[in-house]
């Protein structure tokens, strides 16, 4: 986080026009859902910039003091618009895609991670790649018991994890590695029990489980909660957090331009995506 703390503006300014995000207002807590259903949620590039910028509204507006990011439909969001990074990025240079996704990918997940407002992800169906990174950057998870996390890019794209490698900081050393490796799905009750995931919950009742604990935390003096957030993040970035994620954002590059990747962007996003689900 920045050295400096925010102060809240006195006035809250009027809410942005979205269309690939549901941007709500539910009293202290703005809710920041993926809203592309027909497509799982899929994060292309407008879904990403609406988000972020949703994200700066429920900042700088003082009212708002938790923030939820969710999906609109069945899934929480299927990862990154494989049909989308295929059709406009498969021939961009190093530099373009490094300067694409240090942006949209690591910059975008990081505001989240340095968000000065408690954070919730509220999670159903798929959480999948870039949204794994997208959820796991919020500070607490609330999960349905339908709800499965993947992370499948080294097995289906060649590439070394996604762009944000906040893996072994949510589920152990150990247990990154053989979710990385097999690209298996883990589902949400797995996810609790070695405490990536707060709580889960029926997925009748997820955004009401989430919606209370957002309420419960928006009750708390904003100031000191700011405060402690604060420190919490600086004890992962004593033990290496953020050197670590930069460090590997910068390795992950490479698999973007090795053979095995040409291979797959000639065999095209369907054979990838299919890989993934199987």
């Amino acid at each position: 986080m920045d050295d400096v703390i925010a102060i809240a503006e006195p006035q809250a300014k009027p809410a942005a026009t979205y269309v690939n995000v549901l941007y709500e207002r539910l009293g202290a807590v703005a809710r920041i859902s993926h809203n592309r259903p027909a497509q799982r949620n899929a994060e292309n590039t407008p879904l990403l910039d609406e988000m972020d910028a949703a994200l700066r509204e429920a900042i700088a507006d003082p009212l708002v003091r938790v923030i939820v990011i969710a999906g609109v439909g069945d899934h929480f969001s299927a990862g990154h618009d494989l049909k989308e990074a295929m059709s406009d990025r498969s021939l961009y240079t190093v530099e373009q895609r490094w300067e694409y996704e240090a942006t949209r990918y690591y910059g975008y997940s990081l505001r989240i991670w340095d968000c000065p407002k408690p954070t919730i992800a509220q999670v159903q169906g798929a959480c999948v790649g870039g949204a794994f990174m997208v959820a796991n950057m919020c500070d607490l998870v609330v999960a349905s018991d339908e709800a499965y996390f993947s992370d499948p890019v080294c097995q289906t794209l060649a590439a070394a994890a996604v762009e944000v490698l906040v893996h072994p900081w949510v589920m152990g050393l150990r247990t990154a590695k053989e979710f990385l490796y097999t690209g298996e799905r883990m589902p949400a009750a797995e996810a609790h029990r070695i405490g990536m995931v707060n709580r889960v919950t029926p997925r009748a009742e997820l955004e009401a489980e989430t919606l209370a604990l957002a309420e419960k935390i928006a009750r708390t003096p904003p100031f000191a909660l700011q405060v402690l957030k604060r420190s919490l993040n600086r004890t992962a970035d004593i033990q290496g957090f953020r050197n670590a994620l930069s460090a590997h954002f910068d390795t992950h590059q490479v698999t973007h331009v090795t053979d095995e990747t040409r291979r797959i962007r000639e065999d095209g996003a369907g054979a990838a995506i299919s890989r993934g689900r199987n």
